[in-house]
C-alpha cells in the first residue's frame, strides 16, 4: 500500500522493539480457530496471535516471533460498554480498549501509559469501523497514529467468518499496541455478528 503517514511528534509506545521506524503497513488476517496472522505488506511476519477457543473471555495470546509472551487480550465482564484489556502474564494491565455505539457510527478509545514518557495516552477511532477505513488518532496531539483499511469480503471470507485488514502505522507508533486495538475491535464486532467477521 502506498499510503504514507507523517512521523509522530514523539514516539507513542509500550514496546520499543515494535515502534515503526517508517510508515509500515501491516496485514492483519483472521484465520480459523480465532488466530490472526500479522505480517508486513511484503509478507514478513511481525507478531503471532493465537486464540483460545474454550476461553469464556475470548483470550488471545500475543507473542513476538521468538515466542516471548507480550500480552493477552481478554474481554472484561460487567461493563456497560464492551471493554477489552491487554494484560501481561503477571496481570499488569498494559492497555484498555472501550467501544460503544453512538447515534451516528461507533466510538472506540484505547488508553495506556507511554513507556517512553510515563504519560497517559488516549487514542480514538475517527470514522466508523463499518466503513472501509478509519483513522486512529492521538487525542493529545491530534496526530493520525494509524489508518485501518478493511478489505471487502469475498464470498469465501464471508462464509468462513474471516476478514483481512490493512493497518498503516505512522513512524513513531507502537505496532503491537495498534494491533491489539484492532483485534479488540474485531472481537467487539464479532459479538454482534455471532462469529468472526468485521470490526466494530
Amino acid at each position: 500500500m502506498a499510503y504514507q503517514l507523517p512521523p509522530l511528534p514523539q514516539p507513542i509506545a509500550i514496546f520499543d522493539q515494535f515502534i515503526a521506524r517508517q510508515t509500515e503497513t501491516l496485514v492483519i488476517k483472521e484465520k480459523l480457530l480465532d488466530n490472526f496472522d500479522i505480517k508486513t505488506h511484503t509478507g514478513q511476519p511481525v507478531l503471532r496471535v493465537q486464540g483460545q477457543l474454550l476461553s469464556m473471555r475470548g483470550r488471545k495470546t500475543v507473542t513476538d516471533l521468538g515466542g516471548t509472551h507480550l500480552f493477552d487480550i481478554v474481554k472484561e465482564m460487567l461493563h456497560i460498554h464492551a471493554t477489552f484489556v491487554a494484560n501481561t502474564q503477571s496481570g499488569e494491565r498494559l492497555l484498555e480498549v472501550k467501544s460503544s455505539f453512538a447515534l451516528v457510527g461507533s466510538k472506540a478509545r484505547a488508553t495506556f501509559t507511554n513507556r517512553r514518557t510515563g504519560q497517559p495516552v488516549t487514542l480514538f477511532m475517527k470514522g466508523n469501523w463499518f466503513d472501509t477505513s478509519a483513522d486512529i488518532v492521538d487525542e493529545a496531539s491530534g496526530a493520525v497514529v494509524a489508518r485501518i483499511d478493511r478489505k471487502l469480503l469475498n464470498m469465501r471470507e464471508a462464509f468462513l467468518g474471516q476478514q483481512t485488514y490493512h493497518l498503516t502505522v505512522a513512524p513513531g507508533a507502537d505496532m503491537a499496541v495498534l494491533v491489539a486495538m484492532c483485534i479488540a475491535l474485531d472481537e467487539k464486532n464479532n459479538e454482534g455478528q455471532g462469529g468472526f467477521c468485521t470490526v466494530m
